[in-house]
C-alpha cells in the first residue's frame, strides 16, 4: 500500500477544514485563519500549500466535486442500459451527500463565484460538460442525437435548479419527489420521442 506523505495529509485535512467552515458561514466569508485552526495547522501553512483562500476554495470545490463524480461512476457501472445509466446520475445528484449543510454551501457558494472568478468559471463550465456528454452519451442510444442534446440540456437544468431550490427553500419538495420529477420529465422525453 502507498504511503501517503504529510503535504497530502495536511492538505486533505485544509480542503475538509475549508467546506466545513463555508458550511457553517454560508458562504466564502471566512479567513484562511478560520481554516487553518479548524484543520489544527498555522495560516502559514495554509498559504504555503494554496497560496490565497480562493485557491483553497477551488481545491474544496474539486475534491466535492470528486466524490460526486466517485459516485456518478458507481451507480453508472451497476446499470446495465442506457436507462439505467441516465438514473444512475439522476440518483447521484439528489444523493443524501449531496445535500450535507456543507456540502450545499459549497456549491451555492461556487454558483456565485463562478460569476466573480475566471478559474472557477472554468471549473464550473467543466461540471456542466461533464454532466451533459455523460447524460447525452447514454440518451442518443435511446433517441438519436438531435433529441439527446436537448433532453440533456432538460435534465441538466432541472437537476441543478431543483437542486438549488431545494437547498434554499423550506417548502422546497423533498429530494424524493424532486427525483421523481426529473425522472417524470425524463420518461415524458423519451415517450415524446418515441412517437415521432
Amino acid at each position: 500500500m502507498p504511503k501517503i506523505g504529510a503535504a497530502t495529509v495536511r492538505r486533505q485535512a485544509m480542503v475538509e477544514a475549508a467546506i466545513i467552515e463555508i458550511g457553517e458561514a454560508g458562504s466564502l466569508d471566512v479567513t484562511v485563519s478560520q481554516i487553518a485552526r479548524r484543520a489544527g495547522m498555522s495560516p502559514a501553512l495554509a498559504h504555503h500549500y494554496f497560496g490565497s483562500k480562493d485557491q483553497m476554495f477551488l481545491a474544496a470545490m474539486r475534491h466535492i466535486l470528486k466524490l460526486y463524480g466517485d459516485s456518478v461512476r458507481r451507480r453508472m457501472a451497476e446499470a446495465t442500459t442506457p436507462l439505467g445509466r441516465i438514473h444512475a446520475i439522476i440518483e447521484a445528484s439528489f444523493a443524501p451527500d449531496q445535500f450535507d449543510r456543507e456540502v450545499v454551501a459549497a456549491w451555492l457558494t461556487f454558483y456565485v463565484r463562478a460569476l466573480q472568478s475566471e478559474e472557477t468559471r472554468r471549473l464550473l463550465q467543466l461540471y456542466a460538460r461533464r454532466l451533459h456528454s455523460n447524460l447525452v452519451f447514454s440518451l442518443r442510444e435511446l433517441v438519436g442525437a438531435g433529441s439527446a442534446q436537448a433532453i440533456a440540456q432538460g435534465l441538466a437544468a432541472m437537476i441543478d435548479g431543483f437542486y438549488i431550490r431545494h437547498a434554499l427553500q423550506d417548502f422546497a419538495p423533498g429530494k424524493d419527489e424532486v427525483r421523481a420529477m426529473v425522472i417524470d420529465y425524463l420518461e415524458l422525453c423519451l415517450a415524446r420521442n418515441a412517437r415521432v
